[in-house]
């Protein structure tokens, strides 16, 4: 049982909020929006999903690329700052506010993704219920593209023990973290200093292994999964550092 199921309520305000928005430079950016546009197949005008959108980071670049994309999140305060930025940068984006595991497309988009380690959030039920979703809202043939760690790549790292300062702007960011393995979660906490100020919160992210998550994926309605362990486009293998997967509506 998670201890508090509906921990990312909690976790995306104050400090974090300043985190998520800042943390991924433009270049960054630019090179994962590229990734994905190859990756999805998109083509002129193609219709994109992206869940959870945060602020909108991906799915600005991908509108500024010519697709016509619906960018969903739970979170308000991300919400205004993902449309104050089209307006800025002239782009017309969707902009939703629902829960990611309750979208009400039916076979609307030609491609879908979760970026940013974004999946995992849920209990089963919950996890299976967004992958289920996100199928519902793509047209038969619809990718979807989905980053995350696997039990694969997340426990050696956390074996390792190393801990790291990220510094972002003027803020310094640490993740402490420890894995459950009754529940396969990944329990961090999260120290955030700014202007003098520490600000805790507490994450949990449901890990699978790479056949569990294929599993999932299956039983969604999903199939013929491309894998790889890099933006380099490397098969993933055992010692990858991070799943990015390419997976199909059937």
């Amino acid at each position: 049982m998670i201890p508090n199921p509906e921990w990312w309520r909690d976790f995306f305000t104050g400090p974090t909020l300043d985190f998520v928005r800042s943390s991924r430079d433009r270049e960054t950016t630019i090179a994962e929006a590229r990734f994905v546009e190859q990756a999805l197949g998109l083509t002129p005008g193609a219709k994109v999903l992206d869940v959870p959108c945060g602020g909108g980071r991906l799915s600005l670049e991908l509108a500024a690329r010519g697709f016509d994309v619906t960018g969903v999140d739970f979170n308000e305060e991300l919400l205004r700052t993902a449309r104050r930025d089209a307006e800025a940068r002239g782009v017309t984006i969707a902009w939703e506010q629902r829960d990611m595991r309750c979208l009400p497309w039916e076979a609307e988009f030609d491609a879908a993704l979760c970026f940013w380690n974004s999946f995992g959030y849920f209990d089963d039920d919950g996890n299976a219920d967004f992958l289920r979703a996100m199928s519902r809202a793509l047209k038969p043939g619809g990718r979807l593209f989905l980053d995350t760690p696997l039990i694969e790549t997340r426990i050696p790292e956390i074996e390792s023990g190393e801990r790291i300062w990220w510094p972002v702007g003027d803020l310094l960011a640490l993740e402490d973290r420890d894995y459950d393995h009754e529940t396969s979660r990944v329990e961090s906490e999260w120290t955030m200093v700014s202007n003098g100020k520490v600000h805790t919160s507490r994450l949990s992210l449901r890990l699978y292994t790479y056949r569990e998550l294929a599993a999932l994926l299956e039983d969604a309605g999903f199939g013929g999964h491309q894998a790889f362990g890099s933006m380099d486009w490397e098969p993933f293998r055992l010692g990858a550092p991070w799943l990015y997967l390419v997976t199909t509506k059937q």
